[in-house]
């Protein structure tokens, strides 16, 4: 028995070592699973579910083939692919959860998230978030002809590349308090997240108890899942 965790694997058609690495996952050590937990960026950019892209519908069809096998598959929105709707989800069946979800995993309370709430020192781009996630200009956006979100995706990401670029790590990082503040919320000792490419666990204090937050990696040289079973919580590097 085992629940299996990822994020960040930036999928795109420039990048196909990343998209057979996935592939193989799917139809291999994902199988056994209990179930999958995609927590956010699972695609590098998400311009709407109405894109023709055939990337986009091979992996809703290989994530379809994993839930038909009795497999189910979750999603955490992430900040690339925050678009992601209810359309692909039911072509690739997956269950779209809130950006905040705790689950009871063989007796252990885990909150999972996509992690980039938590950089609270990164002012400018939470302010950038909370511009891009208000429904109003969403539906705007989704309203537009393909070919213009397309050039409205490619200048975002090329302005998030420069704005980084000028950015210390420890500003792009998770913010200690933050951390805290949403264990507590949710009263759990374990935290699974993504965003941050910094896979490792952390030991903390949360609740007046030790707690753990394990952060995983990107998928850009080799593959980052964490494995939670009745025993433990593993984070695993594993080649693609």
């Amino acid at each position: 028995m085992a629940t299996l965790f990822i994020a960040d694997l930036h999928l795109h058609t420039e990048e196909p070592a990343i998209t057979a690495g996935f592939l193989r996952f799917l139809r291999g050590e994902a199988r056994s699973a209990d179930a999958l937990y995609i927590l956010g960026d699972l695609f590098e950019a998400w311009i709407g579910d109405d894109s023709p892209e055939p990337l986009n519908r091979e992996i809703a069809k290989e994530i379809k083939a994993l839930v038909d096998s009795g497999v189910p598959c979750f999603f955490i929105h992430g900040n690339r692919d925050f678009l992601l709707g209810k359309r692909f989800a039911r072509e690739s069946g997956m269950t779209l959860l809130p950006e905040e979800q705790c689950l009871d995993l063989y007796g252990r309370k885990v909150l999972i998230m996509h992690g980039d709430t938590l950089c609270t020192d990164d002012t400018g781009y939470l302010a950038f978030r909370a511009k891009v996630h208000q429904p109003w200009l969403q539906m705007l956006f989704l309203a537009l002809p393909l070919f213009i979100r397309r050039r409205i995706a490619a200048k975002m990401r090329d302005d998030s590349k420069n704005a980084n670029s000028h950015k210390s790590m420890e500003i792009m990082d998770v913010n200690a308090h933050a951390v805290v503040e949403v264990m507590e919320k949710h009263q759990v000792q374990w935290l699974i997240h993504g965003h941050t490419h910094r896979p490792a666990v952390h030991e903390l204090t949360a609740n007046e108890q030790p707690a753990f937050r394990v952060v995983l990696g990107a998928w850009h040289s080799e593959g980052s899942m964490v494995k939670v079973t009745t025993d433990n919580v593993e984070l695993i590097a594993f080649a693609f």
